[in-house]
């Protein structure tokens, strides 16, 4: 039996200037996220969304290896997006890249943590954290 890597990398974004028409659907926004873990190679296993009165949203994508999720605050213009996966066989990076184009973020605040990396008999973890324009391509 194979032992499986602890090691997982989990993408925290706080994405502004979206399209709040966009985050207020449930329907829309379950079809971004279902459609970018197929773009990152993720296996989807279950979902949910939820839309709260008087607006938002809270939705979940849960696929193997963890899960893509997003809480939107539409009459800010601002979600928060989640993307956790474990291994090395998904493209989390494209997942992300989808789902902020498609929300129509003007601004993205991202955080990478590495995480599950053992030291000794103790695990912790490594951030990296950043800034982007969505669609604005690097030079």
């Amino acid at each position: 039996m194979s032992k499986v890597s602890t090691i997982g990398y989990h993408y925290i974004v706080e994405a502004s200037g979206c399209d709040p028409k966009i985050l207020a659907d449930p329907a829309k926004l379950k079809e971004i996220l279902l459609k970018a873990a197929k773009i990152g190679k993720m296996d989807i296993r279950t979902v949910h969304f939820y839309r709260f009165s008087p607006t938002g949203v809270s939705g979940m994508v849960v696929v193997s290896g963890s899960h893509v999720s997003i809480h939107t605050w539409p009459e800010e213009g601002y979600a928060a997006i989640d993307v956790y996966i474990c291994g090395t066989k998904s493209e989390p990076e494209k997942t992300l890249e989808y789902i902020l184009k498609e929300i129509g973020a003007e601004h993205a605040h991202i955080t990478e943590i590495e995480r599950g990396i053992k030291d000794n008999d103790e695990y912790t973890h490594s951030i990296l954290t950043w800034d982007e324009i969505p669609g604005e391509e690097e030079e």
